[in-house]
């Protein structure tokens, strides 16, 4: 990626999974991370959402939206699991931060199931909670 400004909302979430795979990929920046060719399934996720994606340009493409709906404060709780056997990683983590057009707090858990081959992650299978996003725009709307 040649400018990562336009990323600037997902800082914690980027710092928190290169801390959780730093000795086991090589790259400057979360997208140096991912393959090329990068198949990123997302198991448990929100309505809209693409449920499979693949490319790493494609994962970009996806995440460059972001600050405009949420920016991302903080993140937390990492929990890194690694069997060297199957090159597969888990990686357990919490994010922090606000939903840019209401203000209101957003917390999310994450479970990343992340395959690695030749220090890049080639495969990655992404559970959220669905509720804390669904809490966090305020939807369905609360009864007045």
């Amino acid at each position: 990626m040649d400018d990562i400004t336009d990323f600037a909302a997902l800082d914690p979430f980027f710092r928190i999974v290169q801390e959780g795979l730093a000795a086991l990929v090589d790259g400057e920046h979360f997208f140096d991370l991912l393959a090329e060719d990068v198949v990123v399934e997302y198991v448990v996720s929100v309505p809209g959402y693409p449920r499979r994606i693949q490319g790493r340009r494609a994962v970009a493409d996806l995440y460059r939206g972001y600050g405009d709906i949420m920016f991302l404060h903080s993140a937390d709780g990492l929990a890194v699991h690694h069997d060297p056997a199957t090159s597969v990683v888990v990686l357990e983590y919490a994010v922090h931060g606000k939903v840019v057009h209401t203000g209101r707090a957003y917390d999310n858990h994450f479970v990343s199931v992340i395959t690695i081959e030749n220090r890049q992650v080639t495969h990655w299978r992404d559970y959220l909670d669905p509720v804390a996003v669904f809490q966090a725009i305020g939807w369905p709307a609360e009864p007045r």
